[in-house]
């Protein structure tokens, strides 16, 4: 087990006041040593807690003055303490391995633990899943969970995942629904594997045997240049738009049975397809925004509300770290970037983005521009670093943004970088945004991927 570190011991905050530093390790609280923040949280949320804490190799105590449920004032360095349950799924369509060898070692660990799904939203199969698990999620109602689904039929959910506990672990789910955890399920659709006939049958057996599942996200498939399967494909068009009729056809069924659609399709689907996303109401408050689900609708909504001078509003960002000031913001629901924007030049802003955020950001553009009182432009990006069909936002990389930005000869007043291709200053493939901002010939700023955000920079 290894000791978490204190990151930061905001000053004037009881932490600040028991002497507790920057750098310090825990060892315990209260006498227990707590296996991740879940339970740290619970621990110092007592009154007066006392900690165990070792500096420089010197174990020493401290007490914390503080009332019941009061802020500590200290962020960890890591939310699980003990270890992280790793993924023994072997799945043909598992992104990770996809990568190319030599990005930063974090992006190759593949988990399957429930506490960072929790906390983050990560998706986990449930195949690693015990009744001591469940014990704790039941008792401490930790809930929402993101869970992998991707068939109801076991046969195929176990050959989808390479384990054969894939077959059964799905009983896991309906013990979560049974004791009244939120539960948000995932299908990733792989053609000719688990769409057509098979998504037929899972989206039918969800209603029956999973009523209570908060919703049911369907991406489509992504691949990199580095797929090794050769069973694996994207999508035609005609493909993508066969399994939305089927998900729309269920989404009405689910709503004459249950009340809710249930059922929500990726909006990258809707672009495979050439289709438009539906309306608002679809989305069922677009709990899974962050997958991918809903973004251009919510989007779109929110440009309306500018136009027509009404409060801008867009999902709100989850996630239960967020409920805990010591857990650090890790996953694709943290903070993305902050930065002060620097001056644009004269010229047309430049939006950066990928083929997919291209072709939904091209038909409102004008729109863009009139808010904005500026003139507008898109530059997209090709994902050669990947390859494939990795058109989204959220995967450029600094390399590609590099080599387009260094391509266009046209003026530009600023490039404006969604803040989905970035975790602090770094993207993916570990080049900064001071290194693109060095190879651009205007200024580069960073928006958040909202119609507000995107407005903001551009202003």
């Amino acid at each position: 087990m290894t000791l978490p570190t204190v990151l930061e011991v905001l000053p004037g905050t009881p932490a600040a006041a028991a002497g507790i530093r920057a750098g310090d390790e825990l060892v315990a609280v209260n006498g227990v040593i707590p296996t991740d923040v879940i339970e740290y949280q619970q621990l110092v949320d007592d009154v007066d807690p006392s900690f165990w804490l070792e500096r420089d190799g010197v174990r020493f105590d401290a007490i914390v003055e503080k009332a019941e449920g009061a802020p500590i004032g200290l962020r960890l360095g890591s939310s699980i303490f003990d270890r992280v349950q790793t993924c023994d799924n072997h799945c043909e369509f598992c992104f990770i391995y996809q990568l190319p060898p030599g990005l930063r070692k974090s992006l190759y660990l593949k988990d399957d633990d429930y506490r960072l799904s929790f906390l983050y939203g990560n998706f986990t199969t449930l195949t690693r899943f015990t009744e001591l698990d469940l014990s704790r999620v039941v008792e401490e109602k930790l809930g929402p969970l993101y869970v992998s689904i991707h068939a109801t039929d076991p046969d195929i959910r176990s050959d989808m995942l390479r384990n054969r506990r894939g077959a059964t672990s799905l009983r896991w789910l309906e013990a979560l629904l049974d004791n009244n955890i939120t539960v948000h399920g995932q299908v990733v659709l792989c053609p000719d594997i688990n769409n057509g006939a098979v998504l037929e049958r899972t989206l039918a057996e969800t209603i029956i045997r999973f009523p209570n599942l908060a919703t049911l996200g369907i991406v489509p498939l992504g691949l990199s240049k580095y797929n090794t399967e050769p069973n694996l494909r994207v999508h035609t068009p005609s493909e993508a738009a066969d399994d939305l009729e089927i998900i729309h056809f269920w989404q009405e069924r689910a709503l004459d049975a249950l009340g809710r659609r249930i059922f929500q399709a990726s909006d990258e689907l809707y672009v495979q397809a050439g289709m438009d996303v539906p309306p608002a109401h679809h989305y069922e408050a677009f709990a899974q925004h962050e997958n991918g689900i809903g973004m251009v609708r919510a989007f779109y909504d929110e440009l309306d509300r500018l136009e027509n001078g009404t409060a801008s509003t867009a999902p709100i960002v989850t996630g239960e770290w967020r409920s805990m000031p010591a857990a650090p913001a890790e996953g694709y629901r943290a903070v993305r970037h902050e930065q002060t924007d620097p001056d644009a030049n004269e010229g047309a802003m430049v939006i950066v983005t990928g083929s997919y955020g291209a072709a939904v950001i091209e038909p409102v553009r004008s729109r863009l521009e009139h808010l904005a009182e500026r003139s507008i432009r898109l530059l997209e990006v090709p994902n050669s670093f990947f390859g494939g069909n990795t058109a989204v936002a959220g995967l450029m990389v600094g390399e590609d943004i590099i080599a387009t930005i260094a391509a266009d000869r046209q003026p530009a007043g600023a490039y404006v970088i969604p803040d989905v291709a970035l975790s602090g200053d770094m993207f993916i493939d570990d080049v900064s945004l001071s290194a693109v901002q060095q190879a651009a010939n205007a200024p580069v700023v960073v928006a958040p991927a909202t119609a507000a955000g995107l407005l903001g920079a551009m202003r």
